[in-house]
């Protein structure tokens, strides 16, 4: 995506990513994090703002800040980094609320044919996972980085 984004901090094992918003209610700690399932190869993609207090993500909170395609750029950037360093795994994300995992969808459409040079991407609808298309509300997103 050739968007503007912010700059990323990373943990060494490139599980964690930090960032700061800036925008209209000032600077925002911004938290992605790649977790480990039962799954071989999957992993849960939890984004949120971080918790000043407990260090931990909070999925909940509506930032509104006025930067969201510079957050979305920045989140994918994140999964070129975490495919770079981890090629074969699957990631899973789906928004903390329906509000939440249709804005995603919003985001994943408008910028569908740049994702799909790089990504294959599938939406899950109902137990069952489909080639995504756009229109279509999907429960959640599983993403693969192509070789």
């Amino acid at each position: 995506m050739n968007l503007p984004k912010y700059p990323l901090n990373s943990s060494d094992k490139m599980m964690t990513f930090e960032f700061v918003s800036e925008g209209e209610k000032g600077l925002i700690h911004k938290l992605v994090r790649y977790q480990s399932t039962n799954l071989k190869d999957l992993y849960n993609l939890a984004f949120g703002d971080k918790d000043i207090e407990t260090g931990e993500i909070d999925d909940r909170v509506i930032s509104n800040n006025g930067d969201s395609e510079k957050v979305l750029a920045t989140v994918v950037a994140t999964l070129y980094a975490f495919t770079d360093k981890y090629p074969d795994v699957w990631i899973y994300a789906t928004g903390s609320t329906k509000a939440r995992t249709r804005l995603y969808r919003i985001g994943i459409t408008k910028f569908l044919d740049e994702v799909k040079k790089d990504f294959e991407i599938y939406g899950e609808l109902e137990n069952n996972w489909d080639k995504f298309n756009i229109g279509t509300e999907y429960d959640g997103f599983l993403v693969k980085r192509k070789k």
